[in-house]
């Protein structure tokens, strides 16, 4: 029986699209479920904050009735003018083993970027920056974490077969929390802040909502990023629901903020603890049991582990040592929460400079993952 593609309509449709890769992964240990009730919001146009300049379509693939696949085709206008390109995005892609279900799923993105006068397809990515992006090509067999995508490796031989080739990649890397700090961190530290009038801010909520804290790493998030590969500045009315959901699971020991003497924000870290045991306890789910589980990582007793969320310095500030700042004072306050690792997002591999800011933990790069580009005929 042939492949048959269907355009999700219903909400229905858009819980079974949400949770295609728990059922394709189900028995794969390093898969780690993504919170249902976040990828929904996220994908619904009613509730989704980059609807607002992207058009998308979510298709579902079927064979013999049953679900082999699913794929997210978006045209982020707001990038594409900022970037002065003309792509349509895939995302959310997943898909059994089965070249026919692959090409049916990319022709669907084309159709759609071939609608709107594209010139090229790219992706994974997502709506915007905050969403999952890049194929996983190496670190199969390493546990994946929340914000990242897990694939199986048949995933590259697909999208190679099918015109793509590598636009730009992300490598990951793991490194261990040292009992004490190294010597050279800390006397960096020590300079940094004497040096440059800088000082560290210990955020509470209280304070987060009375200085209106939360827009200023928003905005600072966008100075900091916008110049690399294929990021999305966005605009502040779209920072609302990110700030909500983070400041609703964030626990503020785990943040990093570096000021100068009056105040202004000139570096950020945002960490977390792991979650994925209690996703994968949950399997991405709140009910019946699924709250129990995230609320006791993260509100009760915290995994050994951390996720290195988002790491920005102001641009003028970038050459000044602020980075081993942050870094310092992570895992200073990793050392008291018994945290005992730390695993970092993507960093670009052509990002050299927070590459090395990590060589003094010994860190283990584990993981790749890619961004592939076709032209559009």
């Amino acid at each position: 029986m042939s492949v048959e593609i269907k355009e999700v309509k219903s909400r229905r449709e858009l819980r079974r699209f949400v949770n295609f890769p728990e059922k394709l992964y189900r028995h794969n240990e390093c898969y780690v479920p993504y919170l249902e009730f976040d990828q929904i919001d996220t994908l619904d146009h009613k509730t989704n904050p980059a609807a607002e300049f992207c058009d998308y379509k979510l298709y579902m693939a079927y064979k013999d009735g049953e679900e082999v696949g699913r794929v997210a085709a978006i045209v982020n206008h707001k990038n594409n003018e900022q970037w002065n390109h003309r792509q349509v995005r895939f995302g959310w892609i997943d898909f059994i083993d089965d070249r026919e279900v692959s090409a049916a799923l990319m022709a669907k993105v084309e159709e759609l970027g071939r609608e709107h006068g594209m010139d090229e397809i790219v992706g994974p990515l997502g709506f915007t920056d905050m969403d999952p992006e890049g194929t996983l090509i190496e670190g199969f067999d390493r546990e994946s974490t929340m914000p990242q995508i897990y694939n199986d490796p048949y995933y590259q031989d697909h999208l190679e077969a099918l015109g793509f080739r590598k636009d730009a990649d992300w490598i990951e890397f793991r490194c261990q929390v040292p009992d004490k700090l190294p010597e050279k961190i800390e006397r960096i530290e020590k300079i940094v802040l004497e040096r440059n009038n800088l000082h560290i801010r210990n955020l509470t909520r209280s304070y987060i909502r009375k200085h209106d804290y939360a827009h200023k790493i928003f905005a600072l998030d966008n100075e900091t990023y916008k110049s690399l590969y294929n990021v999305t500045e966005l605009p502040m009315e779209a920072a609302d629901r990110y700030i909500g959901f983070y400041l609703s699971i964030l626990d503020l020991r785990y943040l990093s903020c570096v000021e100068t003497e009056d105040g202004q924000l000139v570096g950020f870290a945002i960490t977390m603890p792991s979650l994925a045991h209690a996703l994968k306890k949950s399997r991405g789910r709140l009910f019946p049991f699924g709250w129990w589980y995230l609320a006791h990582d993260l509100f009760i007793k915290h995994s050994d582990g951390a996720e290195l969320l988002l790491i920005g310095v102001r641009p003028d500030y970038q050459n000044l040592g602020v980075n081993a700042v942050l870094i310092a004072d992570l895992f200073r306050k990793y050392q008291k929460l018994g945290v005992k690792w730390a695993e970092s997002n993507g960093e670009l591999e052509t990002n050299i400079k927070v590459q090395k800011q990590f060589e003094l933990f010994g860190p283990d790069w584990c993981k790749r993952r890619r961004a592939y580009i076709k032209e559009l005929k």
